[in-house]
Order: C-alpha cells, then structure tokens, then sequence
C-alpha cells in the first residue's frame, strides 16, 4: 500500500493557512477541524511551512498568550518534509519516525495535494496486518 491510496480512501481535503495569518486564526481553525496540525502554502499552493498544535502551546508556553498575535510563519517549521504519492508505508514510517513527525504533506509538481498523519498510516498498516492475519488463518483452516 502506498500514500497515494491512503489519500485515495480518505480524501484529498487539507487544512492550510498562509504564513500572514495570525496564530490566533490558526488555532481557530485547529479547533474548528479538530486537527494537530495545518499546512501553511502560498498563493500557489507551494508548501512554505507546517504548524502544529505543539508549535503554538510550545510559544505560548515560553512567551505568553500575547503570541496569538503574531503571524504563523513566525512559528512555524519552515523546513518542512513532504512526500509525492508514491511511498509505502514502511517507507513513510521510517520517514516520520527518523524525524519525529507526525504529519507529512503530499505534493505533486511543486503543489499541495494532501496530507497524511500517522494515525492514517497506523491504521491502514492495522488493516493490512489483519487482512494477513485473516489469510494465514484461512490458509491454516484448510490444510
């Protein structure tokens, strides 16, 4: 299985924001989607950054609510990891384990299609390990 089909069962949708928004519109709209994080593009759709909820509770934390303020791209992860579609999932995995993420964005020529979370990839990785489990069973049964 890859990234592309995940996105292709759950959908394309994607939270964004852009980096002149303020932290206080971001954490709106964190709340109104009930997401952990939001994609910051430009007027292309280019991904410029990624802010999540521990970005916004790590600042506020340190400087006080006055923060809310002030524009996403003083927050966010500027240097942001991105996949096309075509990783599986043990490669996505590795990707959001060795930079300890939880998000990851999918691009296509340059442009934001879709984002994939790790609870996505958990649970399609636990749908893949009981459909095995079914078949060995299966395959028991019948010998």
């Amino acid at each position: 299985m890859t990234v592309r089909m995940i996105l292709d069962e759950k959908g394309y949708d994607v939270a964004t924001i852009g980096p002149t928004a303020t932290l206080r519109e971001a954490v709106e709209l964190l709340a109104e989607k009930r997401i952990g994080a939001i994609v910051v593009i430009d007027s292309e759709r280019h991904v410029v950054g990624i802010l999540s909820e521990r970005d916004i509770v790590r600042v506020i934390g340190l400087d006080g609510p006055g923060r809310l303020d002030d524009a996403v791209s003083t927050v966010m992860t500027a240097k942001v990891e991105t996949a096309d579609g075509n990783e599986t999932i043990p490669q996505i995995m590795e990707q959001m384990t060795a930079g300890r993420f939880r998000h990851v964005p999918v691009v296509r020529a340059g442009k934001l299609v879709g984002i994939i979370s790790i609870g996505d990839v958990v649970k399609h990785r636990l749908a893949e390990m009981e459909r095995e489990s079914h078949a060995m069973r299966e395959y028991i049964m019948s010998t």
